[in-house]
């Protein structure tokens, strides 16, 4: 994981946000924060998914392919709840930390 604090409670959103729309499974959900830029790797991810599961956020199901078992991870009820009811505050701060930002840019 990215050492920067502040980018690793952003995590558990994206999480939350991408279980709501589909179905994730660990290293797809890895690939992806990888692409948003998060340094991520197993040993991060599956104790977050594991918590995020125990607080009834996720629901787990497991499928076997030969020798492989995979987890597929969904959001439950609870979990699409508490993503929805945490965006005031993210449209909040990211309206102003945009605007703060804003002055400060500079044009070449």
């Amino acid at each position: 994981m990215n050492h920067n604090p502040l980018r690793a409670g952003l995590v558990p959103l994206h999480i939350l946000y991408h279980a709501a729309k589909e179905e994730i499974y660990g290293q797809g959900m890895i690939d992806e924060l990888r692409r948003h830029g998060y340094k991520i790797g197993p040993g991060t991810l599956y104790p977050m998914l594991h918590r995020l599961e125990e607080r009834g956020y996720l629901r787990v199901r497991e499928e076997r392919d030969g020798r492989v078992m995979r987890r597929y991870y969904r959001a439950t009820p609870p979990g699409r709840a508490a993503l929805k009811s945490v965006l005031p505050q993210v449209r909040e701060l990211f309206e102003e930390l945009i605007q703060h930002q804003a002055p400060h840019r500079r044009h070449k």
